[in-house]
């Protein structure tokens, strides 16, 4: 048993053909005429804006404007449509990225202290020679007052 689905009825794309017995030679679905058409104007502008001159901004608007129309209608179909392709990509932009700057930067000399003297060491414990631990070397009096036990 074989189970149809549904998908003959998208794969026929919505085309315009041209005139009734006048058809164009290429097949352009409604979708690639809006999109060429904002697109035309957009390039134009550019050119136009760049210097180019009327001729040259026209025949290189058509050719540029093929181009990019052909690439975005080959990202559209029905399961995507444009809609959402375009929602997709302003997401995309306005997305938040990652930093990939190092924090700090180059090491400079301008933030060195400069000292007259050298700090004074703090004095260490001896070894002890059973354990091999560090002994602290408090002053007699000092032990004194800490443990309340007064030496003669």
């Amino acid at each position: 048993m074989r189970i149809r689905t549904d998908d003959e009825v998208y794969r026929v794309d919505a085309v315009w053909l041209g005139p009734p017995k006048a058809t164009f030679p290429w097949r352009a679905r409604y979708v690639a005429w809006g999109v060429g058409t904002v697109v035309y104007l957009l390039v134009l502008t550019v050119l136009r804006n760049i210097g180019v001159s009327l001729f040259w901004s026209f025949a290189w608007g058509m050719v540029l404007t093929i181009g990019i129309t052909m690439v975005i209608c080959s990202r559209i179909s029905h399961e995507r449509p444009l809609g959402a392709v375009l929602t997709m990509w302003v997401r995309e932009l306005t997305a938040p990225r990652e930093t990939e700057a190092a924090a700090g930067g180059a090491a400079s000399a301008a933030q060195v202290r400069v000292r007259a003297e050298l700090p004074r060491r703090k004095p260490r414990g001896r070894r002890s020679p059973e354990t091999g631990a560090r002994e602290n070397r408090m002053p007699a009096k000092g032990i004194a007052e800490v443990s309340g036990v007064r030496r003669p």
